[in-house]
């Protein structure tokens, strides 16, 4: 019996040591994946995609846009494949135009962001306009848990667009009015699937191309047109002061997203470069992408492979230009 015990100690042992002493497989490319459906679609497309037609092997990784911006300047990072302008404006200025070591593709896609209201909340409550959320009569429609204040949706935790919104809330003067709520995107948008559902009020932060608005009537609320003498960011990583030194009583500039790669790609894997920059993503792709992952939860990866197979051509097309 102790010997057999002895013998099997052994065995692991050994097996033990031939794991440790096997080779590591280094992936060729790091891809970073942003937390939101489309960023997250489109990070496994690339990587399918570099696979299928490089022959390279891409490992991503989720994380944070900062941390995203220094890898991509350090060079442990390649690959960003959704930076969404002008939200990024400062990092853009620091990395791309500043240090060099960062670039962004050309091609990008449409977008536009705002603060969008259920039909029910337009309709019935007089909600179509932003300077209606600082008025306490409309806005107590919007208070759930009877405190007064009524609550808004202003985005994930971390998304440089929560830390915006946060400013025109205060630019505004609807901080005072309401409750500025911060959770992941699929607790944000599960709370508009259940006002829409019972009939109740809803405020959020919105943003298109985005699959709710295939799935709900949804009403963007009307503001002043955008000025950029009157829109100053500070972003949170500049300043610890920066909602105080931030002003933006006005709507968001035109928006677009753009797939981001490190410079140093361009010696490294020209062709590579040359496919990013080929990429070309309609508002269509990124709305069905959204849809896929977050309301019929289609794993990122396995969707990829699916939406690569289906876009055979297309895809050849941006490898092969």
């Amino acid at each position: 019996m102790h010997n057999r015990f002895r013998q099997c100690l052994r065995r692991l042992s050994l097996a033990a040591l031939t794991m440790l002493a096997a080779p590591v497989h280094a992936a060729d490319l790091v891809i970073a994946m942003p937390n939101w459906p489309s960023g997250q679609a489109t990070a496994n497309i690339l990587k399918v995609s570099l696979k299928q037609h490089f022959g390279l092997d891409a490992d991503v990784r989720e994380m944070g846009t900062l941390i995203a911006f220094a890898g991509l300047n350090s060079g442990e990072v390649d690959i960003h494949p959704e930076i969404w302008l002008p939200n990024l404006d400062n990092l853009v200025k620091k990395y791309v135009d500043g240090a060099g070591t960062v670039a962004i593709s050309p091609i990008g896609v449409p977008a536009w962001q705002g603060i969008c209201a259920t039909r029910e909340t337009a309709d019935k409550f007089g909600i179509r306009d932003i300077s209606d959320l600082t008025d306490p009569r409309k806005t107590a429609a919007l208070d759930t848990d009877r405190d007064g204040r009524g609550e808004l949706w202003i985005g994930a935790e971390g998304w440089s667009s929560t830390a915006i919104e946060r400013v025109r809330a205060n630019s505004y003067g609807y901080a005072k009015t309401m409750t500025l709520l911060e959770t992941p995107e699929d607790v944000g948008m599960a709370a508009v699937d259940a006002a829409v559902a019972t009939a109740h009020p809803m405020v959020f932060a919105c943003y298109a191309p985005h699959h709710v608005f295939k799935l709900h009537e949804i009403v963007r609320l009307t503001e002043p047109p955008f000025d950029p003498a009157k829109w100053k960011i500070v972003l949170p990583s500049e300043d610890p002061l920066w909602v105080s030194k931030s002003s933006a009583p006005v709507s968001w500039d035109i928006a677009h997203f753009h797939i981001a790669y490190a410079t140093s790609l361009r010696k490294k894997y020209p062709k590579v470069v040359e496919f990013l920059e080929q990429v070309d993503l309609k508002p269509e792709d990124v709305t069905k992408m959204s849809y896929a992952l977050q309301v019929e939860r289609q794993d990122p990866y396995e969707y990829a492979k699916q939406w690569v197979a289906a876009q055979g051509a297309r895809v050849h097309g941006w490898a092969n230009p």
